[in-house]
């Protein structure tokens, strides 16, 4: 059950190869591509590759990942010169393999409690947004972030907001505010 789920994805790519790389396919071309990171980073609990494919970036890359101009996979990573970023672009970025050393998660950058100044946080924040200029001015990264930081407030708003409704219906005692046999099922029906 734990290789099948947890330790399948949360081992370190430097020290498993398989985790980017195919393990009958091992070609880098392979590897570079944007579908080697939804093995483990989408669904309910890791929406990252919803997020990128939605995104600008995902939308330049999927409509233009076929043409070998705008996104030649054969060149490493530090000599790509694709027409929009890759996961690995920005994360592998020189083509290094440590992929959290450029990570956006949230915590790790201080935006669950919105930039509060920590060294640690502005370093990650600094390298984060110098990736970005690669392709984008240092203004544009910088904006995005601080707009990213005024989601994770305002997400956190709602979320103390919504805990505190809860609280209140078990105060009441409405825990269950809804009686089982009048909820509805998986599809909206009763």
């Amino acid at each position: 059950g734990d290789t099948a789920g947890c330790t399948f994805c949360h081992t370190s790519p430097e020290e498993r190869c398989s985790s980017c790389h195919q393990r009958h396919q091992f070609n880098p071309a392979v590897a570079r591509k944007s579908e080697q990171c939804k093995t483990c980073h989408w669904g309910k609990d890791h929406r990252d590759w919803e997020a990128y494919d939605i995104s600008i970036h995902g939308t330049v890359y999927q409509v233009n990942k076929w043409d070998p101009t705008q996104f030649d996979m054969s060149k490493k990573l530090a000599d790509a010169d694709y027409v929009g970023p890759t996961c690995q672009y920005c994360h592998m970025r020189g083509g290094h393999h440590n992929v959290q050393r450029l990570s956006t998660v949230y915590t790790s950058m201080g935006m669950s409690n919105a930039d509060r100044g920590a060294p640690l946080w502005k370093e990650k924040r600094d390298t984060w947004a110098s990736v970005c200029d690669d392709c984008h001015s240092p203004r544009f990264a910088r904006e995005n972030l601080q707009a990213m930081d005024e989601a994770c407030k305002d997400a956190g708003l709602k979320y103390t907001e919504t805990l505190k409704v809860a609280e209140n219906l078990m105060l009441d005692g409405m825990g269950e505010p809804m009686p089982k046999d009048l909820a509805p099922d998986w599809s909206g029906q009763h």
